[in-house]
């Protein structure tokens, strides 16, 4: 029974973070009693790699069925998205007129639609009133 507790420590061991204490015991554990210090120091220290590898491995794996999953589902990568901003941005400059400039259109000074259609009306009614009265001289 004691030696399900150390695998199961030991693998427990390598999905998490070890420190160096917590692998000092367990290099303890697993060895005689009278082991040498150096010894138990060298199999903390293998101990402290193994872990550290597994951990990346299932870091490594975690991404990887993420990546694939997201995949699955249609969702864009940051790669693509960056492609089709550079692709709009390109159809934009092909589309506007050779003349033209960004930024170069007209701003509006602050009037609101009805205003300038208002004014446009009067303009055009001052106008045809002066065609009127041309037309009535002549």
């Amino acid at each position: 029974m004691a030696k399900m507790q150390d695998v199961r420590k030991t693998i427990e061991a390598s999905l998490g973070n070890l420190s160096t204490t917590r692998a000092q015991e367990l290099a303890k554990g697993m060895l005689d009693r009278d082991a040498a210090k150096e010894q138990v120091t060298k199999t903390a220290a293998d101990l402290m790699k193994w872990s550290q590898r597994n951990r990346a491995r299932l870091m490594e794996l975690i991404r990887a069925e993420v990546r694939d999953q997201l995949r699955q589902m249609g969702v864009a990568t940051q790669e693509e998205v960056n492609a089709l901003r550079k692709r709009v941005r390109e159809l934009e400059r092909a589309s506007r007129p050779s003349g033209s400039k960004r930024g170069s259109a007209k701003r509006s000074t602050g009037k609101s639609s009805t205003a300038k259609s208002s004014g446009a009306k009067a303009s055009a009614s001052k106008s045809a009133a002066r065609k009127r009265t041309a037309a009535k001289d002549a």
